[in-house]
C-alpha cells in the first residue's frame, strides 16, 4: 500500500456509489486520503510515487497525476478501465503481469507483490509494487493498491556501479600490466640482468602488487560501507603514533622531513578503535595532501568533546595549496570526486567518510588558514562497558 494512505481513506472510495470517472470521483483524487493526528492531511496527488486504486471488480477508482506522469496514460483513459486494460504490464520475460499475479485469486493468504521492474507497451519501464486489502483475513480482495515508480534513481545507481567497475578496472590494469611485464622480463632474460637490477625490478613489481591489493581493498571496503556491513574492531590506539608512523613513511619515500609539522595536545583520551582503519583513514588524508596540497602538510591531534558529552580524539590535516572551490565542498565525500587532475580513483575520501562514521565519529572540510583544504575528523573515545566501568 503506497505510504500516507490510509485503509479508511481507501474504504471510502470503495463505498462511494458514484460511477468511476464521474465528477464526485473527480472531487476524491484531491480530497484528503490520510491524515495524522497534529499532521496536515495526505492527498493523493502530493505523492511523490504513482498511485493507482482499484475496486473489488478490478476497475480502476484512484490514479493520480504522478500514476500518469510515470506510466504516460492519461487519468481519463484510466479511471473506469480495468487494471489490465489500463496497465498492460509485462514481465521482463515478456510474461502479462495481472494473469500472472492474479490479484483478486489464488492465495487468500497473499497481501500484495513487492517492488519489481515491468514493462509497459513500448518498453516502458516501471517499478511496481501491489498491497491487496481485505475486510477480514482470508476473505475476499476488495482493494488492490498498486504504487508507480519511475526507474531514474535506479538508473543513476546502475550507472555508478558501471563507473566504479570501470574505474577500478582501470586503475588495475596499470600495474598488473606492470608485473606481468617485469616478471616476463626477468625470467626470461634473468642472467643479463647485474643484481641491482633485478632488486630494482623486484622492488617494482613489489610497490605494484601493493597498489593492486590498496584498490582491492578499497572496493570491498566500498561494497562493505554501501551495505552497512563495515565491521569495526575496536583496540586500544594510540592516534599520535600512528600519525607519526605515517608521516615517517612519506619522508622514507622521499618527501622532505620539513614538509610536515606535527602538533599533539595532551592529554589524550585512551581511544579504543580498530587500528587498520585508522591507518586507512590518515594513509588517505595525508596521501591527499600531499597530491593535491602544496607547502607543510600539518597534523592536529587533540582531545575533544563528543555531542553526546563523550569524550573524543580529533585529527585535523591541512595544507598550504590552492584548496577546495566552496561550490565543491559538498561534494568532496562523494564517489569519484576529485579535486585536481592528478590521478587517483575519486574514492579515497568517500572511505574515509564511511570508516570514520563506521566508528561513531563525523568528518568535515573546510579551508585552513593558510587558504588550503583542511579536514578534521573526530572519534569517540568509544571504550568497551568493562573498560568504562573501571572492571
Amino acid at each position: 500500500m503506497a505510504p500516507g494512505i490510509s485503509h479508511e481513506a481507501a474504504d471510502g472510495h470503495a463505498r462511494s456509489t458514484s460511477r468511476p470517472g464521474s465528477s464526485h470521483e473527480a472531487a476524491h483524487d484531491h480530497a484528503p486520503s490520510a491524515s495524522r493526528p497534529g499532521g496536515p492531511p495526505c492527498v493523493a496527488e502530493e505523492l511523490p510515487d504513482g498511485l493507482v486504486v482499484a475496486d473489488a471488480e478490478g476497475r480502476i477508482v484512484r490514479f493520480n497525476a504522478q500514476a500518469a506522469r510515470v506510466t504516460g496514460v492519461p487519468r481519463d483513459r484510466a479511471v473506469g478501465a480495468r487494471l489490465e486494460d489500463a496497465l498492460p504490464l509485462e514481465d521482463l520475460k515478456g510474461n502479462r503481469w495481472w494473469p500472472l499475479t492474479d490479484p483478486y485469486g489464488g492465495l487468500a493468504t497473499r497481501t500484495g507483490q513487492p517492488e519489481r521492474n515491468l514493462l509497459l507497451p513500448g518498453g516502458r519501464e516501471v517499478l511496481v509494487a501491489a498491497r491487496y486489502v481485505r475486510d477480514v483475513p482470508l476473505g475476499p480482495v476488495r482493494r488492490v493498491v498498486v504504487t508507480l515508480r519511475g526507474t531514474e534513481a535506479r538508473r543513476r545507481t546502475e550507472r555508478s556501479n558501471a563507473e566504479l567497475i570501470a574505474t577500478v578496472a582501470h586503475e588495475l590494469r596499470s600495474p598488473l600490466t606492470s608485473v606481468q611485464g617485469f616478471t616476463h622480463t626477468l625470467l626470461t632474460k634473468w642472467e643479463r640482468f647485474t643484481d641491482d637490477q633485478k632488486r630494482l625490478i623486484l622492488e617494482t613489481v613489489d610497490a605494484d602488487a601493493k597498489r593492486v591489493t590498496r584498490l582491492i581493498a578499497e572496493l570491498l571496503d566500498i561494497s562493505r560501507i554501501d551495505a552497512g556491513r563495515l565491521e569495526v574492531r575496536r583496540q586500544p590506539v594510540d592516534v599520535a603514533a600512528a600519525v607519526g608512523r605515517h608521516v615517517h613513511g612519506l619522508t622514507a619515500r622521499g618527501l622532505p622531513p620539513d614538509r610536515f609539522f606535527v602538533r599533539v595536545g595532551r592529554p589524550l583520551p585512551d581511544l579504543w578503535a580498530d587500528p587498520d582503519k585508522i591507518d586507512q583513514i590518515l594513509g588517505n588524508l595525508l596521501e591527499n595532501a600531499v597530491r593535491h596540497g602544496a607547502g607543510t602538510v600539518t597534523i592536529e591531534v587533540a582531545p575533544t568533546g563528543m555531542p553526546d558529552g563523550e569524550k573524543g580524539t580529533a585529527v585535523t590535516v591541512s595544507d598550504e595549496g590552492p584548496g577546495i572551490p566552496e561550490e565543491s565542498m559538498g561534494r568532496v565525500f562523494t564517489r569519484f570526486w576529485r579535486g585536481s587532475t592528478r590521478g587517483g580513483t575519486g574514492l579515497g575520501l568517500y572511505i574515509v567518510k564511511g570508516l570514520v562514521e563506521a566508528h561513531g565519529g563525523s568528518i568535515t572540510v573546510g579551508r585552513a588558514p593558510s587558504g588550503g583544504a583542511r579536514f578534521r575528523f573526530t572519534l569517540p573515545v568509544g571504550a568497551p562497558a568493562y573498560v568504562t566501568q573501571g572492571i
